[in-house]
C-alpha cells in the first residue's frame, strides 16, 4: 500500500508540473496554425435593390416620318434647295419643279415642306421627272424627333409597357440618352419570334438616323441580398461563394439574379450580413482555416 500511495504522489506530481506546459503548447500550436493561415479579404453581404431592365439593339428612325411626292404628275425637277440632314421649317421651298422641254405652263411649281422636321432622304435630282408613283423626293422626321426602333423576344414582350422608361446608348455619342417607350408592335416576326418596340429619343442634335443603339428598358425594381459579382465563382458547374465563419472557408452554393454596376443580386443561398471572400478562387478549400480582413467601403 505505501509503494502504490508513493507511486501515485508521485505521477499527480508529474501530472501537476506538466500540465502547464501541456496547455501552453496548444496554445503556442494554435497561435501558430492562425498565423499560418492566409489572409483574405472579405465583404459582408447587404441588402440593396437592382432596376429589373430587359436590353435590346436596334436603330435610330424618325419617330414620324412625312413623305414629300409631287402633286403634278410628268413634271421635271428644275431645281433641289435642300440635302439630307438639312433643318426645314413649315412651308419652305424644297424643290422646284417645271413642264419638261418648256411645254404647257411656264409658271414653276413649287413642292414645300409640309410641317417643320429633318431631311433624312432624298431621291430629287435636277433633269429627273418627278412622279408620285416613284419614291418620294423628300423623306422628313417630323419635328426632328427620333425614335431607336428595338426588336425584342414575344415572351418578353408581356412585360412591356407604353411609358416605361429606357437608358440608351448609342454608336458615336459618348453620353447617356434617356427615352421611353412609344409604340408596341401588335405582330411579331413569324421567322424570328421578334416584336418591334419603338423609343423614343431626348431630342439631342448628335443624333444620326441609320445609327446602331443599344437601349434598357426598366420593367422595376427588386430588393435583395447583394454583394460583389467577384465573390462569385461559376467554374464549379453551379455558382458559388466562399463564406467565412469562425475563421473557416464554407463553400455554399447560390442561386444569382441581377447584376448591376459589378454587383449581384443573390436569390438564395445567403443570408444578410453574412462575410464572403471578396475575390473568390480555387486556391481555397472547404474548411481551410484563414485570417479574415472585412473590406472598407462597401
Amino acid at each position: 500500500m505505501c509503494l502504490f500511495q508513493h507511486r501515485s504522489t508521485n505521477l499527480a506530481r508529474a501530472l501537476f508540473v506538466l500540465a502547464p506546459f501541456t496547455l501552453m503548447t496548444s496554445l503556442w500550436a494554435a497561435d501558430a496554425e492562425s498565423t499560418l493561415a492566409p489572409a483574405v479579404t472579405v465583404v459582408k453581404s447587404k441588402r440593396s435593390c437592382f432596376m429589373d431592365g430587359l436590353e435590346a439593339t436596334g436603330v435610330v428612325v424618325p419617330a414620324h416620318e412625312i413623305l414629300v411626292r409631287p402633286r403634278r404628275e410628268g413634271l421635271e425637277i428644275a431645281q433641289v434647295l435642300v440635302q439630307r440632314g438639312d433643318p426645314v421649317i413649315a412651308g419652305q421651298v424644297l424643290a422646284r419643279l417645271k413642264p419638261p422641254n418648256g411645254l404647257g405652263a411656264s409658271a414653276d411649281t413649287a413642292v414645300k415642306a409640309p410641317a417643320a422636321g429633318i431631311i433624312f432622304s432624298t431621291s430629287a435630282s435636277v433633269g429627273a421627272v418627278a412622279t408620285a408613283t416613284a419614291d418620294p423626293l423628300f423623306r422628313i422626321a417630323q419635328g426632328g424627333e427620333m425614335d431607336l426602333a428595338v426588336e425584342t423576344p414575344v415572351n418578353e414582350m408581356p412585360r412591356l409597357a407604353i411609358d416605361q422608361r429606357a437608358k440608351v446608348q448609342i454608336i458615336g455619342i459618348k453620353d447617356e440618352l434617356t427615352g421611353k417607350i412609344r409604340f408596341i408592335s401588335k405582330t411579331i416576326n413569324q421567322m424570328t419570334q421578334l416584336g418591334e418596340v419603338r423609343l423614343i429619343l431626348e431630342a439631342d442634335p448628335r443624333l444620326r438616323i441609320g445609327a446602331f443603339g443599344r437601349g434598357k428598358i426598366e420593367i422595376g425594381q427588386r430588393c435583395g441580398i447583394t454583394i460583389p459579382l467577384s465573390a462569385v465563382l461559376f467554374a464549379l458547374g453551379s455558382p458559388v461563394v466562399q463564406v467565412v465563419r469562425d475563421e473557416k472557408v464554407e463553400t455554399r452554393k447560390v442561386t444569382v439574379g441581377l447584376t448591376e454596376g459589378g454587383d449581384v443580386e443573390i436569390r438564395d443561398g445567403l443570408g444578410e450580413g453574412e462575410a464572403v471572400v471578396m475575390r473568390a478562387g480555387a486556391f481555397l478549400r472547404d474548411g481551410d482555416r484563414v485570417r479574415p480582413a472585412v473590406a472598407q467601403g462597401y
